[in-house]
């Protein structure tokens, strides 16, 4: 079976040189780091969470929340473009894969027993993530524009 294309593709070796050996075997191996060990589980920050292979934005923190499971969990993607779903029926499981839709990380798995108003739990590897805390809305007004008569 030929695996899918994605817009950025790299060699395993490439991969291994930008990666961390956990980040690798999560995102390109279809990992799972153990619960309530990431950096992200319990993070609560305003910003964005982006995949940690190719940088893509795909979470925002204001649609995180805890779910108690040890995983960041968020209540959705940023939209349905940046993520792509599967099924995945490793480990005599059937589940739902999450992958960036632009590198085709592994992040996760989505279950339909998170809360209202979308009933979804992304449950994300924090090895999958990275952090930006710079691309979130801003609470300041934007300022206004120079209204001069001339």
């Amino acid at each position: 079976m030929t695996s899918p294309s994605f817009p950025i593709e790299k060699s395993d070796a490439e991969w291994q040189k930008k990666l961390t050996p956990e980040q690798y075997y999560v995102t390109r191996q279809q990992g799972t780091e153990r619960a309530f060990s990431g950096a992200y589980w319990d993070h609560a920050e305003p910003g964005a969470y982006e995949c940690v292979c190719c940088g893509h934005k795909l979470f925002e923190a204001a649609d995180k929340f805890d779910a108690g499971c040890g995983w960041p969990s968020f209540t959705q993607a940023v939209d349905e473009e940046t993520v792509e779903i599967r099924e995945d029926h490793s480990h005599g499981m059937r589940r739902t894969e999450v992958v960036c839709s632009r590198c085709g990380a592994h992040l996760g798995h989505v279950f339909t027993d998170g809360p209202a108003p979308t009933g979804l739990r992304f449950c994300i590897n924090s090895a999958s993530l990275s952090f930006d805390p710079t691309d979130s809305e801003s609470d300041e007004a934007a300022p206004e524009p120079d209204q001069t008569d001339e």
